[in-house]
């Protein structure tokens, strides 16, 4: 008999039906809490995912605001690295910087949005805006100080009081230093030069330069004019190097043919050197008993030498060629008690002493008989001879200058040289174009000719003021290409003028080296090529003059 519904079957107890709906139960909870927990996930997903992309988009803003705030220059340096594509590539760059657009339907105000941001980004592109300093700073504006005592910059002072200098005023003074040893501004310094033959060489072409490539040989020559600013020259063995004098060496000069050179002293010896820039071996020498000479000379043909004293009415003319010494005691109609000053023309005729009382004797070189005396109000310091030996200027000692006919012995012109005390030395180049006097002061004035014979009161052309102490030489190289003026009061008071430019060689005497200390006589050989100098020490210094290629 089957049991009924509600009995229970053996050994089962109570309630057995219940516990299927009890397990149905349970599942159906753990299945919410997985659902709720996914959602909440998803949820935490979506709110980073938020987050990241309001942060992308606020980068993207501060990029686009900082494309949109560049200044002119960066716009200028942008389209010389990206060319003219750079407008075209603009927008498309400023489209993936703003990221993909958004649709309609997410958002309603967005085009409105889009369209006023471009706005401002054109605005902004329109209007470029220079960008302000992000800090200034004071030490920048503040003039730094120079301490001007300091042992490598005290030559760059002008006065004492310019103990300290600022670095703009510093700057200046050297590029001002550097202009007179250069002689001016080089052209490769010089920025307007440079425009200048850059843009005639490209209007020029490259038919020159093709045509130099075709050709070989050497393209380097001298100058045939004399550069200013720096002289290249050489220091060689002083001249008298096998006999140097034994006191002070009051004369010397250049043989007007030969390769000699002549020096004379104190010592009372004449003596004759072949140069040769390296050895200069002696040639002769004479001796003249009790008679220091104070000046001596070459005829114009170097066949004599004539030797004054410096406490003597004689002379001596000393005869190479026949090697006999001839002394001239007295000269009939002069009355002078001491003959020191002399000029020899250069064409040979004549021979001009220097008396006392501006007394002026004019004597035959040949004969060294007096032709005729001339007289110069005051007395007369120094004289020169035209080079064609046609007029004679004389100075005086109250700083007028007479200039006479040597024909007929009258003065032409007289004029008084510009701010002369006292007139020291005068000397005529050899073209006839250029006077230069000396005076006590120091300062040569540099005249023309042509102004001298015209004008009373004359303006030099120049006015040289680097000597500090009396001007006691002056002298014209042949080629009238410098002038060199000295003074035998002050060490190493020697300076060459550039006669073109009127400009001081700044590389002669060298700086800070004392060489030649006072200097007696100085001359240039008939060809340049030569300088020498005799100084208070007994020796003439000779120095190769490299612009020129002849003795």
């Amino acid at each position: 008999m089957r049991p009924g519904p509600g009995a229970p079957r053996g050994g089962e107890a109570g309630p057995g039906p219940l516990q299927p709906s009890v397990r149905k139960t349970q599942m159906g909870g753990s299945r919410k809490k997985k659902k709720t927990a996914r959602q909440l996930q998803r949820l935490a997903e979506e709110e980073e995912a938020a987050a990241l992309e309001a942060e992308e988009a606020e980068q993207r803003g501060r990029h686009l605001q900082a494309l949109s705030g560049a200044t002119g220059a960066e716009r200028e340096l942008e389209e010389l690295l990206f060319g003219d594509c750079l407008a075209a590539e603009e927008g498309e760059l400023l489209q993936r910087l703003a990221g993909p657009p958004r649709h309609a339907a997410e958002d309603g105000g967005s085009l409105l949005r889009d369209s006023s941001d471009s706005e401002v980004e054109n605005e902004a592109k329109s209007a470029f805006v220079s960008k302000a300093p992000a800090w200034v700073d004071e030490d920048d504006e503040a003039e730094e100080k120079i301490d001007m005592t300091h042992r490598y910059r005290r030559d760059l002072m002008k006065s004492d009081a310019e103990k300290i200098l600022t670095k703009k005023k510093l700057k200046i003074r050297l590029e001002e230093q550097f202009q007179r040893a250069m002689g001016g501004v080089p052209a490769w310094a010089d920025r307007e030069y440079r425009k200048k033959s850059k843009r005639t060489r490209s209007d020029s072409g490259s038919d020159d330069d093709d045509d130099l490539l075709c050709r070989t040989g050497n393209f380097i020559t001298t100058s045939e004019s004399l550069p200013r600013g720096i002289l290249e020259m050489k220091s060689c063995l002083p001249a008298n190097q096998e006999r140097l004098a034994e006191g002070k060496l009051s004369t010397v000069q250049f043989h007007p043919s030969a390769q000699v050179v002549m020096t004379a002293g104190r010592d009372r010896s004449v003596s004759l050197f072949q140069v040769d820039g390296i050895r200069n071996p002696k040639i002769q020498s004479i001796y003249l008993e009790s008679f220091p000479i104070y000046k001596a000379c070459f005829s114009a043909d170097g066949e004599q030498v004539i030797a004054t004293g410096t406490h003597h009415k004689m002379f001596y003319v000393y005869d190479m060629m026949g090697g006999s010494i001839i002394p001239v005691h007295q000269v009939r109609g002069m009355e002078d008690k001491f003959v020191k000053n002399f000029e020899v023309s250069p064409d040979g005729s004549f021979m001009l002493l220097t008396g006392t009382s501006g007394y002026l004797h004019l004597l035959s070189m040949k004969t060294k008989e007096l032709i005729s005396t001339m007289k110069v109000n005051g007395r007369s310091t120094a004289s020169a001879f035209t080079s064609d030996s046609s007029k004679v200027y004389s100075y005086s000692k109250e700083g007028e200058v007479f200039i006479w006919d040597v024909r007929s012995r009258k003065c032409l012109h007289k004029f008084e040289d510009e701010g002369s005390l006292e007139g020291k030395c005068i000397a005529v180049s050899k073209n006839n174009q250029y006077v230069a006097c000396g005076s006590v002061s120091g300062v040569v004035n540099l005249y023309t000719t042509d102004v001298c014979l015209k004008e009373n009161n004359p303006k030099p052309v120049k006015a040289i003021m680097n000597l500090v102490t009396s001007a006691t030489s002056v002298t014209f190289n042949p080629t009238t290409e410098i002038l060199a003026v000295a003074s035998n009061e002050a060490d190493e008071a020697v300076k060459l003028i550039h006669i073109p430019s009127y400009t001081v060689f700044s590389n002669f005497p060298v700086f800070r080296r004392k060489q030649i200390y006072l200097t007696q006589s100085m001359d240039f050989s008939p060809r340049s090529g030569f300088f020498s100098i005799a100084n208070n020490k007994g020796k003439a210094l000779l120095y190769r003059l490299k612009h020129y290629s002849d003795f």
